[in-house]
């Protein structure tokens, strides 16, 4: 039995995603996407935050913070 972490071939490089309502779907396959406001990649089994309107990933709840004030600018 295989569990999500399992992979029948190895998935290197960007995936392409579209970021969905509390889900995604990979458009074109790879083993992560890039952070908006870091830069980092994020494995896709590790993504959990994301924007629909402006279809980005983020690593974590800090980098939507550093995003949103980048994009926020007074």
């Amino acid at each position: 039995m295989l569990n999500r972490y399992d992979r029948s071939s190895p998935m290197n490089g960007e995936a392409e995603v579209k970021y969905l309502d509390g889900d995604f779907r990979v458009v074109r396959p790879g083993a992560y996407v890039r952070c908006a406001a870091t830069g980092v990649p994020i494995p896709l089994e590790e993504l959990k935050y994301w924007s629909v309107d402006l279809q980005e990933a983020y690593a974590s709840p800090e980098a939507v913070l550093m995003r949103y004030r980048e994009l926020h600018k007074a």
